[in-house]
């Protein structure tokens, strides 16, 4: 536990100071508020259900600048440390640290990482702990309580609960196993599948985001052996600079070698029904991986016609599944490789050698990966204007109509713009992506009228149209692109500071979420927590029983 900690640690390095981590797609605020689109309720897709609801209720017991940081450190370090749990018992103390290392430095890591991707994150980090307890299921015959609280843990993003699912039916299915994993699959993603049947209307994405979204080359090593190594994000830009040189090819080459030096000794000193289960997760992910790089337009076909096929198309999320196979055959290799020296300082040379490799191959994910992870500190122009809306009635637009910004008090890094957030308020916003100059087409049809509406001849129009729409506030952000050069909409100003501009509309008619809906939500949540609460009923019931 000590290394993995330190190597999570290192990970993180400044990251850790005073302030919000705001990364691309991790936006933490201050108090997250538990309104109706964190619960799945909202006009546009529920992208970040569970996530988010589960956040907004432990922000309330722990402040969300500390939560964040336990979040982080705690999945980073417990990946490492459930990657030993898939290595035999009397696996010696060198192939264990080396598991944890690798667990916890990759490409996998660092990408997604920087991409802000921390629901995956939780999701990897609890993959190793699933699989071996749904070996423990397969054994004892008994449905161990701890998969009634990892599931749900590693289901807080559609893609997390998905590779959870595969590794869940891969560890456990079979002589009458089968129909309980998939029911407790289905309970632990809940909130997300039902949210989305709800919003099918809206599911389908746009077919140019599969190719966007899928696999990529690392500099010269192309997209099939990149995955080989866990790398390979459709986002160039979070590409590690030490993946995209020859270092990524030495990467390649001493990972897959120590992989290939383990097979024989995994393969002999390791169950079938536990290789099979390793070696299917291993063969779902990277072939899911590498076929939205083979066949993007059958992905964007899917996306386009099926609802909710477009959560596949991103398929480096895939190679999660990919990890525990990869961690436990250069594990073995590390044996292998450390017990023919004969040598004892040798040995240890080796050893120590082994256990550092990863973060020799992958030297920029330390510090912070070189100092990109910096705490930002919000302006107090948004708890000002959260305050004055804290009495007004319907939802809130956020201007301008562009999903990510690049604001000052976040060091200029991009971030999914955090102001509707912090507002404690249901609201809208653009979800149109842009990538490398591509316009990918957002799936809220608010935002669609929202902008109909802002196209009105005058302000007192403009209002109409928008508080027709529900739109209780308009915040507009003036220090982004083209921010201060946003419609007029006649209202009150609640907020008038050079940064942000907050308009109180008059005469809204409030958004009416159905009643079905709302009854649906309410048993997907409650299946999604009932799972936790008889695990932690039972754990408690067993001690008293101890006493």
């Amino acid at each position: 536990m000590g290394w993995s900690l330190a190597l999570a640690l290192l990970v993180l390095g400044p990251g850790l100071g005073d302030g919000f981590l705001l990364v691309r797609d991790m936006v933490w605020v201050p108090d997250l508020a538990l309104r109706s689109d964190v619960l799945g309720l909202g006009s546009g897709l529920p992208r970040a259900v569970p996530s988010d609801a589960v956040v907004a209720v432990l922000d309330e017991v722990v402040p969300g600048l500390l939560l964040q940081k336990l979040v982080l450190v705690g999945a980073l370090a417990a990946g490492g440390v459930g990657a030993t749990r898939l290595l035999p018992a009397e696996a010696t103390l060198v192939p264990r640290l080396a598991a944890v290392s690798l667990y916890g430095w990759n490409a996998l890591v660092a990408e997604r990482l920087l991409m802000g991707a921390w629901p995956l994150l939780v999701g990897y980090a609890v993959l190793p702990w699933l699989l071996a307890a749904a070996r423990r299921w397969r054994e004892d015959g008994r449905l161990p309580a701890a998969l009634l609280v990892l599931l749900p843990l590693g289901s807080l993003s559609a893609s997390a609960g998905l590779a959870g699912a595969v590794a869940l039916l891969a560890g456990a299915a079979g002589r009458g196993r089968t129909a309980r994993a998939v029911l407790l699959v289905a309970v632990a993603n809940a909130p997300w599948w039902v949210a989305g049947l709800l919003h099918a209307g809206s599911a389908t994405s746009d077919a140019a985001a599969a190719g966007v979204f899928a696999l990529r080359g690392e500099g010269s090593v192309p997209a099939p052996l990149a995955a080989l190594t866990l790398g390979g994000i459709w986002n160039t830009q979070v590409h590690p600079g030490s993946r995209t040189g020859a270092l990524g090819w030495v990467a390649l080459l001493a990972l897959v070698g120590l992989a290939a030096l383990g097979v024989r000794a995994w393969w002999r000193g390791t169950a079938a029904r536990d290789r099979t289960t390793l070696l299917v997760c291993w063969a779902v992910g990277w072939a899911l991986g590498v076929l939205t790089w083979l066949v993007p337009g059958a992905f964007g076909w899917a996306a386009d016609h099926v609802p909710g096929a477009g959560v596949v198309r991103d398929g480096a999320r895939a190679l999660v599944l990919c990890a525990p196979l990869l961690v436990v055959l250069v594990a073995h290799g590390v044996r292998v490789l450390v017990d023919a020296v004969a040598v004892a300082p040798a040995r240890a040379v080796l050893g120590v050698g082994a256990v550092l490799l990863p973060v020799a191959l992958l030297p920029d994910l330390g510090w912070g990966a070189r100092q990109r992870l910096e705490p930002a500190t919000y302006p107090a122009a948004y708890a000002e204007a959260r305050d004055a809306l804290a009495g007004t009635r319907g939802d809130v637009l956020v201007l301008p109509l562009s999903s990510y910004r690049a604001p000052a008090y976040n060091h200029g890094g991009l971030v999914l713009d955090p102001l509707g957030r912090v507002l404690r308020r249901d609201y809208v916003a653009s979800d149109v992506l842009v990538v490398d100059g591509v316009a990918l087409a957002g799936e809220d049809p608010r935002v669609t009228a929202a902008a109909r509406a802002l196209e009105a001849p005058t302000p007192e129009r403009r209002a109409a149209g928008l508080a027709a729409l529900g739109i209780g506030a308009v915040a507009t952000d003036r220090t982004a692109p083209a921010g201060a050069d946003q419609p007029d909409v006649a209202g009150e100003r609640l907020v008038d500071d050079p940064t942000l501009q907050v308009t109180g509309l008059a005469d809204v008619r409030e958004r009416h979420v159905p009643a079905g809906w709302r009854a649906a939500m309410a048993l997907a949540w409650a299946a999604f927590v009932g799972g936790p609460l008889a695990a932690v009923s039972t754990a408690v019931r067993r001690r008293r029983t101890r006493r």
